[in-house]
């Protein structure tokens, strides 16, 4: 009696180290697929942050419009805001424009944010400069 169970365990267990090789009628085909490949999606292009516009002063450009970056902290228990990622927003709302540069106007910690408990905001311009 105590052979059986022993038994039909051994027969479960190497069910399992067996591998499943499914057997396929249809030679295998060499014909190109049809789906197109995936190009890998261009990073942008870095952008400059100029925090004086007398940099600016000698160099022809374009101004593309106001952009904004913020990093929220929700509650008391969550990071703290960081004004380095307000930057990186900014910089990434402004390459979304086809800016290559930013004059930065302020960056801010502010309190007073409904939905934050504190909030990091950087505003600027987005530029096209021209080398």
């Amino acid at each position: 009696m105590r052979l059986l169970p022993l038994c039909l365990l051994a027969l479960m267990l190497t069910g399992c180290v067996h591998e499943y090789h499914p057997i396929s009628s249809a030679p295998p085909h060499s014909q190109p697929s049809r789906e197109p490949t995936r190009k890998p999606t261009p990073r942008p292009a870095p952008v400059k942050v100029y925090t004086d516009a007398a940099d600016l002063v000698s160099k022809p450009f374009r101004d593309l419009g106001e952009v904004a970056g913020d990093d929220c902290q929700s509650s008391r228990q969550d990071s703290p805001p960081n004004l380095a990622t307000a930057r990186k927003r900014l910089q990434i709302k402004a390459s979304t424009l086809k800016a290559n540069a930013v004059l930065l106007h302020k960056c801010e910690i502010v309190s007073s944010t409904p939905g934050c408990y504190r909030q990091a905001i950087c505003q600027g311009s987005a530029l096209k400069v021209n080398q």
